[in-house]
């Protein structure tokens, strides 16, 4: 098998390898790196449903990650999925009312950003050695309030590393910030931005091209890399359990061998769903990929138009994690839907920084054929979360409630009966308020912290170790700053001369 490469999707860097991918984060030009080809897999379906969750990980991850050894693989893969996810299945498929649950959240810090930022720091520090990187790498990252945690608990501690954490202030639930500013390790650092999730995004984005800071990063044996997933060591990873979902249906028998499956993922910035479309162009039999957005539905206004256009008012929902008006991984879609065409893909990128929108071409929207997009308001999230627990006792976090939401929608429009999965991205224990809250809105008057042990009173889902860790934990960081500042905050924490 020949290697494969990467290239940015704005044509300024080509034939890089995947260790070098994984370490730069995001390239030069700002572009993320894509695959030169995207690899068909060369087992079957039925093969791979007799592995075991770690050893598909590995059949899937190599045709991506060709310059690491089989031994290099395996043992980031088995240091990542082991006893600190509460479930032997590592990602468990539950059917509700028909309706098969991915749950991802079975990991350390109980959302599904786990099922990559897992494994992220085992494959950086592999790839460093690879590269010969003598520098301390500095992991910086914007989050809408889950990336964080799992980044910084990944990467706590981590010899050679250092990880620098933004998020919006007042833009995470209660839970999600206390969940960050508790986290140990001497080389995290997390600072509330006085703005919202797209003004943190841009702004780290916009550091990794800044020269003045490249060099003073140079000067002072740094380099940077990213945990968020423009990095192609956090997307691989979530193409993984697209395909054991898949073998677990195969396995109960709700599907036979072949058939063709729909998958539901409430989005926000796009790399979770773009991971299931990476999985269908390498042959996993899927119908169509149900694209579920909140009240801040610019991605429901692209399938339906074929105009992003970010020029809205943006809101705060009880989905934080999709509270995005720009989602980057849309770049790598439309690098694919524009047939690999850097040109195009720059043209677009440009219109979106300088007027906050694009339109795409009729033969780009046709690519769009592969999925469904749809939104749900709070109040239908609400009802979604109720519905669901009342009538078969499951709880559904906000954020997989939208993706209910959505689905049912689709089955309406469409009579689509295809056997679907839902991606369930989080805990309900990280969004108590809004979870209680839908079950009886008398419950508003606690606290996020006193509803913890409400929900398990009339859940008895067994309280998570990640929330009874926070419960007393100390509070180590504390620093707020405005997005002006975010550059100054960087050279400041590093102690940049």
């Amino acid at each position: 098998m020949n290697p494969l490469r990467y290239k940015s999707t704005r044509g300024g860097e080509t034939n890089i390898t995947a260790s070098q991918a994984i370490i730069n984060g995001i390239c030069q030009d700002g572009g993320l790196y894509v695959p030169d080809q995207i690899p068909r897999i060369d087992i079957s379906l039925e093969a791979l449903s007799q592995l075991s969750y770690q050893d598909l990980a590995y059949e899937i991850m190599r045709l991506y990650l060709t310059d690491f050894s089989e031994e290099e693989l395996r043992d980031c893969i088995h240091k990542a999925y082991d006893y600190s996810f509460d479930t032997k299945d590592i990602a468990p498929v539950v059917e509700v009312e028909g309706i098969h649950f991915l749950e991802l959240f079975h990991g350390p810090t109980i959302a599904f950003k786990d099922m990559a930022l897992s494994l992220l720091p085992h494959l950086m520090t592999t790839a460093a050695k690879k590269q010969g990187v003598q520098k301390d790498i500095v992991i910086l990252t914007a989050t809408s309030g889950d990336t964080g945690k799992a980044a910084m608990a990944g990467f706590a501690d981590v010899e050679g590393t250092r990880i620098i954490v933004f998020y919006p202030k007042d833009g995470v639930s209660p839970i999600q910030e206390q969940q960050m500013v508790t986290q140990k390790g001497t080389n995290t650092s997390v600072v509330a931005v006085e703005g919202n999730f797209d003004d943190a995004q841009t702004s780290v984005k916009k550091l990794f091209t800044d020269k003045e800071l490249q060099e003073k990063m140079k000067k002072n044996e740094f380099r940077f890399s990213s945990a968020n997933s423009i990095n192609i060591g956090r997307l691989v990873p979530q193409i993984v359990y697209y395909f054991y979902t898949y073998s677990k249906l195969l396995n109960n028998k709700s599907i036979t061998n072949g058939e063709h499956i729909n998958i539901v993922v409430p989005t926000g910035n796009f790399g979770n769903i773009l991971a299931a479309y990476y999985a269908k162009c390498m042959g996993l039999p899927v119908h169509k990929l149900i694209c579920a957005s909140n009240d801040n539905k610019v991605l429901y206004d692209f399938m339906t138009t074929g105009i992003y256009n970010k020029n809205r008012d943006f809101i705060l929902t009880i989905t934080p994690s999709m509270d995005i008006l720009i989602s980057s991984n849309l770049e790598r879609l439309l690098y694919q839907l524009s047939g690999n065409s850097s040109e195009q893909v720059t043209t677009l990128m440009m219109a979106l920084a300088e007027k906050g929108a694009y339109k795409i071409s009729d033969e780009m929207r046709a690519g769009l054929g592969a999925f469904y997009g749809h939104y749900a308001s709070e109040e239908e999230t609400y009802f979604a979360i109720d519905e669901v627990y009342s009538k078969s006792n499951y709880l559904m976090d906000p954020h997989t409630a939208v993706g209910y939401s959505v689905y049912k929608k689709y089955r309406e429009r469409t009579k689509d009966t295809t056997t679907s999965i839902i991606a369930s991205t989080a805990s309900p224990y990280k969004f108590t308020r809004s979870v209680m809250n839908a079950l009886d809105e008398s419950n508003n008057k606690f606290s996020d912290f006193e509803l913890i042990q409400k929900m398990h009173d009339i859940s008895k889902i067994t309280i998570p170790k990640a929330i009874k860790d926070i419960l007393n934990a100390e509070i180590i960081h504390n620093t707020t700053c405005e997005v002006n500042k975010m550059k100054q905050t960087v050279i400041d924490i590093l102690n940049l001369s």
